[in-house]
């Protein structure tokens, strides 16, 4: 578990759990990692997440998303912005992630969003990962 970057440990929990053909994993929440979930959902990448509480702090529980001959929704993930290089990027610079099957995950001042949704609204931000 890294302990400086909990996003970072997040995607590559998601990435295990996909690799390894998990139906759900488990890690500890935050609301930067809901927000992220709530996205994921949005755009079709997960099926659900939920926020249980545990012992002693609160457990993310996401429920990964495969198609009906049992490949991940989800094929890769890529953290973009670390604590030690943070990488902001306005709305005019956006471009599309994988010719346009992938997402760029966003920390906007408008709350976390998709790329294609903060260029709709001209707003920049700090892209924190793709998914694709």
């Amino acid at each position: 578990m890294s302990l400086n970057d909990p996003i970072s440990d997040m995607l590559t929990r998601i990435r295990n759990a996909t690799m390894a053909g998990h139906l759900s994993v488990q890690m500890p929440s935050s609301k930067m990692k809901v927000a992220i979930c709530r996205v994921m959902k949005k755009e079709g990448y997960i099926n659900d997440y939920k926020v249980e509480e545990g012992k002693s702090y609160p457990l993310l529980t996401i429920e990964l998303k495969y198609t009906k001959d049992r490949k991940s929704v989800i094929q890769g993930l890529r953290r973009f912005s670390k604590p030690s290089l943070r990488k902001y990027s306005g709305y005019r610079d956006l471009k599309p992630v994988k010719s346009g099957f992938g997402i760029q995950i966003m920390s906007t001042p408008k709350g976390v969003m998709t790329g294609r949704e903060a260029k709709r609204l001209k707003i920049g931000g700090e892209i924190i990962c793709e998914v694709w």
